[in-house]
């Protein structure tokens, strides 16, 4: 079993903003999935998939975005699983808009839902898929830009990312964190 991880923050007047890009990847894998309705547990909403056979738990925390690491580590350890068997999906502000970046593991790089995640998890040693949402513009606070909407035409770049960050959770899932780098990065 997999858990593969959609960070955002919940409700409506998060719903569409970049910080959001985790549960966008997540919502169009239970599509993808035809995934019934989520269920409430692990301070989160779950949906049940089966990946190229692989049973994966998607889970989007529904604590707000700097407390992820409870509702990760909740359902982690209910699952008994290694952090290795853990993907995280998270929007990075150092990447270009639209680009893709899978690591097996590493630093937050300042990303709070990450850094809670390490916190609770106690190691950094979780695979992560960055989807990039550009930088702020001059002038513009990183923690105000994450939480603005897309652009009708960055929605398009968007989506493309979306799409491919969902082909790149199955391939992780089906043929691991390496076959997803090479493909991906």
């Amino acid at each position: 079993m997999k858990l593969v991880v959609g960070l955002g923050n919940p409700g409506p007047k998060y719903r569409g903003t970049r910080h959001n890009v985790g549960y966008d990847v997540l919502a169009e894998l239970a599509r993808r999935s035809n995934a019934g309705r989520p269920r409430n547990r692990f301070a989160g909403e779950t949906v049940d998939v089966v990946l190229n056979g692989v049973r994966v738990l998607l889970l989007s925390p529904t604590t707000y975005m700097n407390r992820s690491g409870r509702s990760v580590a909740e359902a982690g350890g209910f699952f008994k699983l290694r952090p290795e068997n853990i993907l995280v999906v998270c929007d990075d502000l150092s990447l270009p808009l639209g680009k893709l970046r899978v690591r097996s593991k590493g630093s937050s790089g300042g990303h709070k839902g990450l850094e809670d995640i390490i916190r609770n998890l106690g190691t950094e040693n979780f695979p992560r898929l960055r989807v990039g949402i550009g930088a702020p513009p001059q002038g513009v606070d990183a923690a105000e830009y994450v939480l603005t909407r897309f652009s009708a035409e960055e929605r398009e770049v968007i989506q493309g990312a979306v799409t491919r960050a969902c082909d790149a959770v199955t391939v992780w899932v089906s043929q691991g964190i390496d076959a997803c780098m090479n493909r991906y990065n």
